[in-house]
């Protein structure tokens, strides 16, 4: 979108000194890009995305937004009309925050099922998570707030995410990685693309010519911005020659005056930094910033349509992965008791961890969720049945209460590092968590300050409690006054908070129900590290047996239902999963549930694959990611059928880890990642190996069944600029409205080059009721058609028979059908001039030029009779004088060479 107000840009870098210029290349704080006043060129600001626009504030503490579905969930659906719907509403989220740009959508691809950011990628196959990025950018950029597609490229996972390098070949780059972030740009026009921590072929990301600036710039055409990952630019020089145009956030570390003395030394292009510049006042043009420089305040707007959306596109994100004996839907009729059981039951598992946090308006958990579902018709009891935490739990917020009565902690801040005086601000914080991330208040420096939150807290029951205190920065915990957790002078190093924050320190006190104690936090902080934190966990009492418990409510109960999987503790940015394993005891939770109820429905809410050591023993299990805040309800409403499940699965789920195609080179070693298994990512690769998965690419059932027939092609040859159009009908054959996902995958039997089985080049997603029939057409052109070849560097439709397979999964194929491509084609590569020919080219490339042909008849007529000539061809003329040189003279040769001069 571009403002109102016209900008002269040339006429402004005209204008620009070579100081400013460089200004403008590195932000000016954590969430702010630099204002040039003199020339009246305002900031323009960011916010972390991508399921949720937090604003400026930390994951907690801060201004509450609205937390939608992670990626993998809204993958999940298939559904590029409800994607495009969520983008739209996070750009209304951002603009409450005063957000110009939103950093998202995330589009690296699941390589490994251990990544730690998988939650928050699409999928592993590159077209789903390109249909994905192209619908939500221009969701987001339809409210005129603009994108910045991350981690650009290779980004894959989270072992030594600033300084990997990850090793990857051309074909698997351009076939795999690349397709999300191209698309965005040349689909859905993506205002901007943050350049990754790591290396690419021995290159940083945020530095790398190649993919900034052959790849992006030249060949697809990149106009917007290249923003650097936080704290992830890695130069100065380099960066700016390389094709990284904004430093963030600010103050610079390698920007700013760094920058300017680069420039002129002569180090750092003075023809790049005007390119840069040219492209950050064409970004803040764009924003509106000109017309309105205004830096609007933060607002927390619970939008009741945001609700509604985000519960709709969580619940069509749901995947049913086993219904056995359909006891799904629950009917209330036939089961009248219910044991709710699981760590994930009365906690709302919402999102993962990482910059991917927001502090949330609300969470619904499943067991209210349940409650408010069932009212009196069915008796509901619960148990924990084990816990799942890595650190202890957040203190309940219910729990709580100020002195004047309200709900939370009293906050006041000092200017000092010790508490001392009167306080220069104070707030009032919900939660037990706080963080700072970046600027909050005039008048306190984030950089040197203490502060002090108090607050009174009534036991819900009689018991021992168990309260811990993590933090980044020095912290102790006063319960009646009483120092019980010294995190200040005795702190020891944990892995909290990417290795940032202190070990957690514990302490354990019996209260009875109904006890006031009050709590104080006291926190301090100084340095310039980024983030400041504290985080108060409270375990309240526990039984000893809590399986034993677990157990004996569902041996009494008709149907089980067992809430399990992880938290943003587990599945994080920052770190690896270790193993595909459900943590702590949660698989004998589940085994023994099922052990005494045959009616066991196992609920996860995982952001990745996880085994499932139990799936034959239980009846049903629905996958339910990290669906948003609406969590609780989307899963209730699939659970009785107000909602019948359809999503599919956009990672393949292996049986066990040691089946997935990057487990031998993951993480990498030595400081290098080796992407080995090349083009066999995901589906790809366990359909080569002839590997069966626990449930493949695609899959997912429903409460009602469909049948496929009448597979048509709109013709069986087509020219290679020639649209194939496929169609199928699809009848929903049960008794309940459903919807279902039709895939079409392409297979090239002949292809030169090696090529997976069949790769997802099309889908569609069509709603019928009962009896209904429908038409899914979807279209085929010759980019469908294409492979990269890493030889010519272009991509290559090859002549030939290719195969269409429709299908409700990779492996549930319902239908196929063959066309022909007439001609190759090769399109979108690299410029290059054509290969001069030589006594040193190969026989293949000589004959295969008629002007060549003809030098080499000229000169060896017998020759190019020879029947042993198609043995030659990947030899040399110059190989081929060892083997005959009677005959290829060192004069014959000459005469050849000189012959062959000029023809390309």
């Amino acid at each position: 979108m571009t403002s109102g107000m016209t900008i002269d840009i040339e006429q402004l870098l005209e204008q620009l000194t070579l100081e400013e210029k460089a200004s403008l290349l590195a932000g000016s704080a954590m969430w702010h890009t630099t204002p040039v006043e003199r020339l009246n060129i305002p900031a323009i600001k960011v916010s972390d995305g991508p399921n949720g626009a937090r604003g400026s504030g930390g994951f907690a503490g801060s201004t509450t937004a609205a937390c939608f579905p992670c990626g993998i969930s809204l993958a999940a659906t298939w559904n590029v009309d409800i994607v495009h719907q969520i983008g739209a509403a996070i750009g209304e989220e951002a603009k409450t925050k005063g957000a110009h740009i939103l950093l998202g959508p995330t589009a690296n691809i699941h390589r490994s099922p251990l990544n730690g950011r998988n939650f928050e990628c699409y999928s592993e196959d590159p077209f789903l998570s390109a249909r994905m990025a192209v619908a939500y950018i221009r969701g987001l950029q339809s409210q005129h707030v603009g994108a910045c597609i991350k981690h650009y490229v290779c980004n894959d996972s989270e072992f030594e995410r600033n300084t990997i390098d990850s090793i990857v070949g051309e074909r698997a780059l351009r076939e795999i990685y690349l397709p999300p972030f191209k698309a965005a740009v040349q689909e859905a026009d993506t205002w901007g693309i943050m350049s990754a921590y790591n290396k690419v072929n021995g290159i940083y990301a945020s530095e790398n010519p190649y993919t900034l600036l052959d790849i992006l710039r030249d060949e697809w055409g990149f106009e917007g911005i290249v923003m650097s990952d936080w704290f992830g630019t890695k130069s100065t020089a380099a960066s700016v020659n390389g094709g990284q145009d904004l430093e963030m956030p600010g103050p610079p570390a390698w920007r700013g005056g760094k920058l300017l003395a680069a420039a002129q030394a002569g180090e750092a292009k003075e023809e790049a930094i005007t390119d840069s510049a040219r492209r950050m006042l064409y970004t803040i043009q764009r924003a509106g910033a000109f017309e309105d420089p205004t830096d609007s305040p933060e607002q927390a707007i619970d939008n009741p349509a945001h609700r509604m959306l985000i519960r709709q596109a969580a619940a069509e994100g749901i995947v049913l992965l086993k219904n056995e004996g359909e006891i799904l839907p629950i009917d209330p009729a036939k089961s009248e008791t219910v044991a709710v059981i699981g760590p994930n039951a009365r906690t709302a598992q919402i999102m993962g961890g990482g910059s991917a946090q927001v502090n949330t308006h609300y969470r619904v958990s499943p067991y209210e969720s349940l409650l408010a579902k069932v009212g009196e018709e069915m008796e509901v009891a619960y148990a924990i049945g084990t816990t799942n935490h890595k650190s202890l739990p957040v203190l309940e917020a219910a729990w709580l209460a100020t002195q004047g009565g309200q709900g939370g902690f009293a906050g006041e801040y000092y200017d000092n590092l010790d508490l001392a005086g009167s306080p220069v601000f104070q707030e009032a914080i919900q939660s037990s968590e706080r963080m700072w991330f970046g600027e909050f208040s005039p008048d306190v420096d984030i950089n040197s300050f203490s502060a002090r939150f108090t607050g009174t807290i009534t036991a819900p029951e009689s018991g021992r409690y168990t309260f811990s205190l993590i933090s980044v920065g020095l912290t102790r915990l006063l319960l009646d006054g009483q120092q019980v957790i010294d995190n200040w002078d005795e702190q020891q190093p944990g892995d909290f908070f990417f290795g940032m924050g202190s070990a957690e320190v514990t302490y354990e006190v019996d209260l009875q129900a109904g006890q006031e104690v009050e709590l104080v936090i006291e926190y301090s902080k100084s340095g310039t590290m980024p983030l400041s934190i504290f985080r108060v966990g409270c375990l309240p009492p526990m039984v000893e047996d809590t399986i034993g418990e677990a157990v004996a409510l569902a041996a009494q109960s008709d149907i089980a239902l067992v809430y399990v999987g992880h938290s943003g503790e587990w599945e994080t940015e920052g770190h690896d999963r270790p193993d595909m394993e459900l943590v702590c005891e949660q698989n004998d939770l589940v085994e023994a549930v099922a052990a005494v109820n045959p009616n066991t429905v196992v609920i996860l809410n995982t952001g990745a694959p996880i085994t499932m050591p139990w799936i034959d023993k239980v009846a049903a299990v629905l996958q339910a990611w990290f669906p948003g805040q609406e969590c609780g309800n989307a899963i209730t409403d699939v659970l009785f059928g107000d909602v019948t499940p359809s999503g599919k699965l956009p990672q393949t789920f292996p049986k066990r880890l040691e089946d997935n195609p990057a487990f031998i080179n993951y993480p990498g070693e030595n400081g290098k990642v080796t992407y080995g298994e090349g083009l066999f990512v995901g589906y790809r690769y366990y359909e080569k190996k002839l590997i069966e998965p626990l449930f493949p690419f695609g899959f997912g059932l429903s409460y009602t069944t469909f049948e496929y027939s009448n597979l048509q092609l709109s013709t069986t040859k087509i020219p290679p600029d020639e649209i194939l159009t496929v169609s199928i009908d699809v009848t929903n054959s049960g008794n309940v409205t459903g919807k279902e996902i039709v895939q079409l995958y392409i297979a090239d039997p002949l292809s030169s080059l090696v090529r997976p089985e069949k790769e997802l080049k099309a889908f569609a997603k069509v709603t019928l009721e009962p009896g209904e029939t429908q038409t899914a057409t979807m279209t085929i052109d010759k980019a469908a058609l294409a492979y990269f070849d890493d030889l010519e560097m272009s991509w290559i439709a090859e002549a030939g028979t290719f195969e269409v397979r429709v299908g409700a999964s990779s492996q549930d194929i319902r239908a196929t059908a063959s066309f022909e491509l007439q001609e190759s084609a090769s399109f979108d590569g690299p410029e290059k001039e054509p290969i001069a020919l030589s006594i040193e080219s190969t026989m293949k490339d000589l004959l295969a030029h008629e002007e060549a042909k003809a030098v080499l008849s000229e000169h060896l007529p017998d020759f190019m009779d020879a029947p042993q000539l198609g043995m030659m061809m990947g030899f040399t003329l110059l190989q081929l004088q060892g083997m005959a040189a009677d005959l290829l003279t060192d004069e014959v040769l000459g005469k050849i060479n000189e012959g062959l001069r000029g023809i390309r």
